[in-house]
């Protein structure tokens, strides 16, 4: 299937006409005939917008990988495609509040990669909220559920060794975190929550 151009010539000049058609074989004849399945009429009065409903009704018939492979140029391939909406806000969130910095300022002075350390740290708050799960889960939802800025993948010894990053540095950061939701949202914090058993089966959260 796909869209047939014809030209006729007016008195105004010529115009092109577009259909939607596909071919068929005429056993009969032993040949390609081609069938017009529809008219979309003169190109420069194309209804565009009826267009996009059209496509957007066929799209809802694939995947969205398949959607977006379809409407991609030519030479492209399709890689994923990954939910960013929750991942986003909170994100913004934990950056509005100085979380990031203060994680990363924090721990410049230790042996750590303290980048990849507050991207881990965040990465399991935000499981934590949108999709609580064990910490093995908690990567695949990371590798493969979300798009989380700076953090592709990771594994579950990265998330202990973060989390035994954040201990070191608990009781600092949670004042940092206390003044910065006490000054930036004007409000009377009364508790800061580490969630963080002594097995360590359980993601890292803050709540104010």
């Amino acid at each position: 299937m796909y869209v047939k151009a014809s030209t006729r010539r007016t008195a105004a000049g010529p115009v092109r006409y577009l259909q939607l058609a596909h071919n068929e074989w005429d056993a009969a004849a032993g040949v390609s005939r081609t069938k017009v399945l529809y008219s979309f009429g003169r190109e420069d009065q194309l209804d565009r917008a009826a267009v996009r409903r059209l496509v957007g009704a066929l799209s809802r018939l694939l995947s969205p990988a398949e959607a977006l492979s379809a409407g991609a140029e030519a030479g492209l391939v399709f890689g994923e495609s990954r939910p960013l909406g929750g991942v986003f806000a909170l994100d913004g969130l934990w950056r509005r509040l100085g979380i990031d910095a203060a994680i990363r300022r924090l721990l410049a002075p230790r042996r750590v990669d303290e980048a990849l350390v507050e991207r881990v740290l965040f990465a399991l708050v935000a499981n934590r909220a949108l999709a609580p799960c064990s910490k093995l889960a908690a990567t695949r939802w990371i590798a493969g559920d979300v798009a989380i800025d700076g953090l592709a993948e990771v594994d579950e010894d990265a998330c202990y060794r973060a989390m035994d990053a954040l201990l070191e540095v608990e009781d600092a950061l949670a004042r940092r975190v206390y003044d910065q939701v006490a000054d930036l949202l004007n409000l009377e914090v009364d508790l800061l929550f580490f969630d963080y058993p002594a097995n360590r089966r359980s993601a890292f959260a803050l709540a104010a």
